[in-house]
């Protein structure tokens, strides 16, 4: 147990370093950008003595380094600063626009994560048949086709052929959970189509993997059924892939979920994101950026030791 708890402290020290080299990142290519920011926030009216006063509120006169400590010191306390395009603290924006992005990213991991395990085990049971070939094209098709053109496919034929669900996902807090989960749909089906397809990918191959093991032979050998070896031998047996390319999913559903939520016009993270870019928002793009960052960090965090819980011999062959 000791040696595990020092695993983890191992690896969450790595993550936290590479937390600070993404946030230098983040900061060097914002300073990077063409352009004086305070110019263009008050527009080619603007006076000089008005751009050389707001470059000093906005602390611009600064070296870099002295900037960036500042903004991390302040990230690191809660404080992102305030907006450039309305003023509002960057929190305030954020916090609920990141709650939108989770809850997309749950829901969407309620359907496909059963779903991609169901076809999983069933494509390793109907293994080198017609079904497992069927279902391994369609998912590699999908998983093969950019986010924005399944998007648009989906919104062609269940919005403007059919017109089950709404074209764009527009959600607020006043909505209760069903209409939300019903605007939703769309984007979230979207999604389902692109992770699914690697999860049951990895999952029907950690299964394919086990079932070449001696106590699954010696199981056959009983008489068990294939079925019944599958869900309560080769399964269990198999988690540690399965749960490392379901956290690695997770994490593809929280941060990469940016065009799909550009082309619903979902009012996500990822929308304010790419409205904050056009607007040279800079505070939004650095505090969005970087909360990306952590998500996806903390996310393979998890992963990383959940597959080690999960497997002795990953564990052991870690220290």
């Amino acid at each position: 147990m000791k040696n595990v708890l020092i695993l983890i402290l191992k690896r969450s020290g790595a993550s936290l370093i590479t937390v600070f080299i993404i946030s230098v990142i983040i900061f060097i290519g914002v300073e990077l950008l063409p352009g004086d920011v305070a110019q263009t926030v008050l527009g080619q009216s603007a006076t000089p003595e008005t751009v050389e006063a707001f470059r000093k509120e906005l602390k611009l006169d600064l070296p870099p380094h002295i900037r960036y400590g500042a903004w991390l010191n302040d990230f690191i306390h809660g404080d992102f600063g305030n907006s450039l395009a309305n003023g509002r603290p960057v929190s305030e924006l954020i916090g609920w626009r990141f709650a939108n992005t989770l809850f997309l990213a749950l829901s969407t991991a309620a359907i496909a994560i059963p779903l991609a395990i169901l076809l999983g085990m069933l494509a390793a049971f109907y293994r080198n048949t017609l079904f497992d070939k069927l279902i391994s094209t369609t998912t590699l098709s999908f998983i093969s086709f950019p986010e924005f053109f399944v998007a648009y496919i989906l919104i062609s034929l269940l919005s403007v052929k059919f017109n089950i669900f709404p074209s764009l996902a527009i959600i607020d807090e006043d909505m209760g959970l069903g209409s939300k989960l019903y605007a939703i749909l769309l984007p979230s089906l979207t999604l389902t189509c692109v992770v699914t397809a690697h999860m049951m990918r990895q999952t029907r191959a950690a299964i394919i993997n086990v079932l070449a093991s001696a106590y699954i032979e010696m199981a056959e050998i009983k008489g068990i059924k294939r079925l019944r070896i599958i869900v309560h031998h080769a399964f269990p047996n198999s988690l540690s892939p399965v749960i490392n390319v379901i956290a690695i999913n997770l994490a593809y559903l929280v941060v990469g979920v940016v065009i799909v939520e550009v082309v619903f016009v979902y009012p996500g993270l990822g929308q304010l994101l790419v409205d904050s870019v056009a607007k040279r928002d800079l505070p939004v793009v650095q505090a969005s950026g970087l909360i990306f960052s952590i998500a996806y960090i903390f996310l393979n965090l998890s992963a990383d030791i959940l597959s080690m819980l999960s497997n002795p011999k990953l564990r052991q062959s870690q220290i």
